[in-house]
């Protein structure tokens, strides 16, 4: 059976942003790689009718997600800004601990508990508790979304991942997300991506890198 590899993001373009290169060369490896998306963020564009920014979002999240090669992509669908409140009222932690016991993955992919975004770190806090009750031999790995400089997790053990090979897969599951592809802050983590995974991939020696610190 194939390792499993699981990305866990609070937005649908989150794991992409920040793991895109390494969860396609996983995937380039024969691994079982999958997403969890906690959110539609249909609060990103306000002047449309939230069913139909969902409806989008979901179908470019999916797009983007075949494109790195993800084999399955989940919603949950929680409201922007009240993660802590949803997990409790729709079960997020007991439906979080099945797929953790059906998948046993070998790494999670998820946010940085310090993030400057309350939804990311909510995520990210989750996913820890989840991992260490349920004894599972999982590498649990953060990446960060808006964090530019680390500061707390500096000293953590890190995961360094040449993705030259994969870096244009992922910038083409960017495009994929059409509806968001010119909002300010989405063209402001284009550039983030691009010039990190530059920096990551000078200081060790490839062209392109993502880096990781391990949380557990």
């Amino acid at each position: 059976m194939p390792e499993t590899i699981l990305a866990l993001g609070a937005h649908n373009d989150d794991h992409l942003i920040c793991a895109g290169g390494t969860l396609a060369k996983y995937a380039k490896e024969g691994k079982n790689v999958k997403s969890i998306i906690f959110s539609f963020g249909e609060k990103s564009h306000p002047h449309l009718k939230p069913e139909i920014i969902q409806e989008q979002r979901i179908e470019e999240a999916v797009e983007a997600d075949k494109i790195l090669g993800i084999k399955g992509t989940a919603f949950y669908g929680l409201c922007e800004g009240r993660f802590p409140e949803e997990f409790k009222e729709k079960n997020i932690k007991q439906k979080l601990r099945n797929i953790l016991h059906k998948e046993k993955p070998v790494k999670i992919f998820t946010h940085s508990d310090d993030d400057i975004h309350p939804d990311h770190r909510a995520v990210s806090k989750l996913v820890l508790e989840l991992v260490r009750e349920s004894g599972l031999n999982c590498n649990v790995y953060s990446f960060d979304v808006w964090n530019v400089v680390k500061l707390k997790q500096r000293n953590l053990p890190k995961l360094v991942v040449d993705v030259t090979q994969t870096f244009g897969l992922k910038t083409k599951a960017f495009k994929a997300h059409k509806s968001q592809y010119n909002l300010p802050a989405v063209i402001a983590l284009r550039w983030k991506m691009h010039v990190q995974a530059i920096i990551h991939g000078w200081n060790n020696h490839c062209k392109y890198a993502e880096v990781f610190y391990k949380l557990n």
